[in-house]
């Protein structure tokens, strides 16, 4: 029996050793899509505990942060919600979150939580409702006095060398603008997400619409056009300040051309607070999509687009705590003649953007990376991507039916990899736990037979997979 978490974790045979420790372990981290807070980074901010660092809480401001997935392993083990996001005290809740990871045998948050123990504290035993009071205290003395344990002192220990934060189109970039100033050992770049200007049936569109009004200096935005042309401004500025990508979530994705006066007739509803037609939504929808989607390749920005999500299901949680705070679930859509019709229209003019697709349903994996596959250029290898495996299906199983999709309909050695799509500065041992698994499959390959094991190959392939692809696609 092998011992728990030992330093050949998650790697089964011989040659995944050897490419791990050799060539994937000590690579640095291109973190290019994450929730973390710039504002955070930039002042340095400490925490006191781990359930600080863990499983957040209720703001000042009435919002909830913290760690989603973490949460819901709670709520599976029956803890009251007071003791989840509510204002129990934080080693009570950091007890109940050690009891519910003992249940959670098979759940990759098992090992998320122990490696990074292991990686950032020393600790190597795994947590358990016994030792919890143990592990509390040392990692709260740790914390206090350990300067390295500051937020930027987790990302340099992290060795992270790009973070690409998420943020809105009206946001002023200001902690990016100051740390560019002061940081010089990583770099902290926004990433554009204007979602709240595309979904235009979901609540708070209307007073959406005026802040960017007033973003651009305007008092307000008259037509589909001048939201176009406002979010292009928008997005010059984060340019200027970095920006590698924008994002785009969306439960599902949506192509349905139509004219500017039906888009405009669409737009003057929903700012008349009228109800639209899912037709009249999705003309809207196709104009900012595709006229952004120019930009992008203009600009030299990848799009990122995620889909296939149904978001807060549970509309009493949703009504109680608001959104991003653990109601989610996989969704299946059938939107694969939209994907590549969008392709399609913006490769007609040769202004298609690199882009990154991913889904939340595993059965889209094949599709996705066939259509992505119709749609490459000599512009950059792999200029269209499958994403990794995201958010629930960011597990061993998930991972693996990724990049054996990728493998099998594509060329997974061009695949830029790995991102902790999270709002934890300790997340990025996920990095760690995607290049083993990465490491295993590709060695098993070869141990089987089915890759030779011609070492100059293999290297490339493995840190191109872990840091050399990303760095290159995204130009950093």
């Amino acid at each position: 029996m092998r011992d728990f978490m030992d330093k050949d974790f998650m790697l089964y045979n011989d040659t995944a050793k050897r490419l791990f420790h050799d060539y994937a372990e000590a690579l640095p981290i291109i973190d290019y899509h994450c929730h973390l807070s710039p504002q955070e980074i930039y002042e340095d901010k400490r925490y006191e505990n781990l359930a600080q660092i863990w499983l957040g809480g209720r703001n000042a401001d009435g919002t909830y942060a913290g760690d989603h997935y973490k949460w819901r392993v709670m709520r599976s083990n029956g803890v009251p919600e007071e003791k989840v996001t509510g204002d129990a005290d934080p080693y009570e809740k950091f007890l109940e979150f050690a009891k519910a990871l003992e249940m959670a045998i098979g759940n990759p948050m098992y090992h998320w939580s122990n490696l990074e123990l292991r990686k950032y504290f020393g600790i190597t035993e795994p947590l358990t409702a016994d030792n919890a009071k143990d592990i509390w205290d040392k990692t709260a003395e740790i914390l206090k006095s350990d300067p390295e344990f500051s937020v930027r002192g987790l990302i340099r220990k992290s060795n992270v060398e790009f973070v690409g934060t998420t943020d809105d189109p009206i946001d002023t970039l200001e902690w990016h603008e100051k740390l560019a100033k002061e940081e010089k050992s990583f770099k902290v770049c926004p990433s554009f997400r204007p979602d709240k200007a595309v979904n235009i049936t979901k609540a708070g569109f209307t007073d959406y619409i005026g802040k960017l009004a007033k973003s651009v200096g305007k008092d307000s935005l008259n037509s589909t056009q001048e939201v176009c042309d406002a979010l292009s401004a928008r997005l010059d500025h984060f340019v200027e300040h970095g920006c590698k990508a924008s994002d785009h979530g969306l439960d599902y994705f949506m192509f349905r051309k139509g004219s500017d006066e039906q888009a405009d007739a669409a737009f003057r509803k929903a700012m008349n607070g009228e109800t639209l037609s899912t037709e009249e939504a999705e003309i809207y929808q196709t104009k900012i999509l595709t006229f952004m989607g120019r930009k992008y390749h203009e600009k030299n920005v990848v799009m990122e687009i995620h889909f296939s999500c149904l978001r807060n299901g549970n509309e009493r949680m949703f009504n109680t705590i608001g959104a991003d705070t653990g109601y989610d679930m996989i969704a299946k859509s059938d939107c694969y003649k939209e994907i590549a019709a969008f392709f399609s229209e913006l490769d007609k003019t040769k202004e298609l953007p690199k882009t990154i697709v991913f889904s939340l349903d595993h059965n889209d994996f094949n599709q996705l990376a066939t259509c992505i596959g119709s749609f490459q250029s000599d512009e950059v290898p792999g200029k269209m991507q499958l994403g990794a495996a995201w958010w629930f299906l960011d597990s061993r199983d998930g991972m693996e039916e990724q990049m054996r999709s990728l493998g099998n309909l594509g060329l997974l050695g061009n695949f830029v990899g790995m991102l902790t799509d999270s709002r934890s500065f300790l997340s990025y041992a996920r990095h760690d736990y995607f290049r083993r698994i990465a490491c295993n499959l590709i060695g098993r390959w070869v141990e089987d037979g089915e890759y030779p094991a011609h070492e100059n190959s293999l290297k490339k392939i493995v840190e191109g997979i872990s840091y050399y692809n990303a760095k290159r696609y995204f130009g950093i």
